[in-house]
């Protein structure tokens, strides 16, 4: 093996797959090769290995030499990173900027009307999902936020405040203005004082009585009609959150909402 097993999970975090990991380090230690030469050294089917560094060099890991045969030449670590780091940032520049430019076109608009009629087709509560991993979770509960009219009802725990703090109080601070009347019921800890001071400004908080309702779980109810309702403890890693997103009216309205005011009735508010 020419590179430590430490090394192939390096270079996997920075999205390489595991023929483009073997190809690129079976260049760095040749310095220059041919495609066949470097499958021969790096175990990978030939008839990939041209692909492979084709993409390699377009994400800017190896530079290709037009000879006969096509060799690839291999670039100083610290310059591919830089380089890959460059095009990544000008990629997500101009797709940025591609997003822009769909989102006030006639596309979006015909878009939407595939969208609401596809919506007519279906019952609200078969718009239901599990979300796995805190950014998908953390996505599609912002997504929620955003759409209130009237009311948010939460409740959570002292790192799911912390967390509410920390990625959604703007998405809160324009709920609030706009009229929608915020809830937050949770366990008052000390690790959560700055988050419970500044998200008191834009809802009102209180701290759950657990000897007369033992609730230490993590949902939100937003207007009565959709849910996000977590399946896991808060202190999961991160990739194994997992939570149900629904927009069954029954769920919300009439299982979780009546559970929300017995947990706010028999909790206290936070001075």
């Amino acid at each position: 093996m020419l590179a430590s097993a430490k090394v192939l999970d390096e270079l996997k975090r920075i999205g390489l797959n595991l023929y483009e990991r073997k190809l690129w380090i079976a260049l760095l230690a040749r310095g220059t090769s041919t495609a066949g030469e470097l499958s021969a050294i790096a175990n990978v089917p030939r008839s990939r290995a041209y692909d492979i560094l084709q993409s390699l060099a377009e994400k800017g890991f190896v530079v290709v030499q037009t000879a006969k045969p096509i060799k690839y030449v291999a670039i100083a670590p610290e310059e591919a990173l830089e380089r890959v780091k460059k095009k990544i940032e000008e990629d997500f520049l101009t797709t940025q900027e591609k997003i822009e430019e769909l989102k006030s076109s006639a596309v979006m608009r015909e878009l939407n009307e595939i969208f609401q009629k596809g919506l007519k087709l279906i019952l609200p509560e078969e718009i239901t999902g599990t979300l796995k991993g805190k950014y998908s979770v953390s996505q599609q509960f912002g997504s929620m936020l955003k759409g209130a009219k009237e009311k948010i009802n939460i409740v959570t725990t002292p790192e799911g405040l912390n967390e509410l703090f920390e990625t959604h109080f703007d998405v809160l601070k324009k709920a609030k203005e706009k009229g929608v009347e915020i809830k937050i019921a949770t366990q008052v800890e000390d690790k959560s004082v700055d988050a419970i001071k500044t998200l008191s400004g834009v809802a009102e908080i209180r701290n759950i009585n657990e000897k007369e309702v033992p609730v230490t779980g993590r949902f939100t109810i937003v207007d009565e009609k959709e849910l996000v309702f977590s399946l896991t403890d808060s202190k999961v890693h991160s990739t194994q959150d997992l939570a149900v997103w629904s927009k069954s009216e029954h769920a919300a309205g009439n299982v979780l909402n009546p559970l929300f005011k017995l947990v706010w009735k028999n909790s206290k508010p936070v001075s």
